[in-house]
């Protein structure tokens, strides 16, 4: 099953109130899945890296029956997915730990390839991001 995932990771203040968002789609640009969550107070990194590991979280629960799967993944930060793509080394510990979950989980998913493009292009991702933590902040003991 081929699969697109487009992710994002937010943080006012970084590190701040944060949030992630991503999509998947079927190879043929299909929504199949949404998806914006607050995740607590941290860094802009953090919400990226988050993003990617619960879009395949959901993924690695909801088809797995249909591996192997080539995914790719979107996303507009060129840190991460330099980093996910082992062209950038992972110095940061708490990045490091995520980074870790997101390797185990290409191991039973399959081809994951990522490719970064400019924010507007991630405009939905982005989306999701924000209105997550839009909403949470009108709820004051979430942060």
């Amino acid at each position: 099953m081929n699969l697109i995932i487009n992710t994002d990771g937010a943080s006012r203040g970084n590190p701040g109130p944060a949030s992630y968002g991503y999509i998947v789609k079927s190879n043929t640009g299909v929504i199949l899945h949404q998806e914006g969550k607050v995740i607590g107070v941290t860094t802009n990194n953090i919400a990226e890296y988050t993003a990617v590991l619960k879009s395949l979280e959901y993924i690695e629960k909801k088809y797995i029956d249909k591996i192997p799967h080539e995914i790719e993944v979107i996303a507009d930060s060129e840190l991460i997915i330099r980093q996910l793509s082992g062209r950038y080394r992972v110095k940061n510990l708490r990045l490091k730990e995520i980074y870790y979950q997101i390797k185990q989980k290409e191991k039973t998913l399959g081809k994951i390839i990522y490719r970064s493009v400019p924010r507007k292009e991630n405009y939905i991702a982005d989306r999701l991001a924000n209105i997550a933590l839009d909403t949470a902040k009108k709820i004051p003991h979430l942060f």
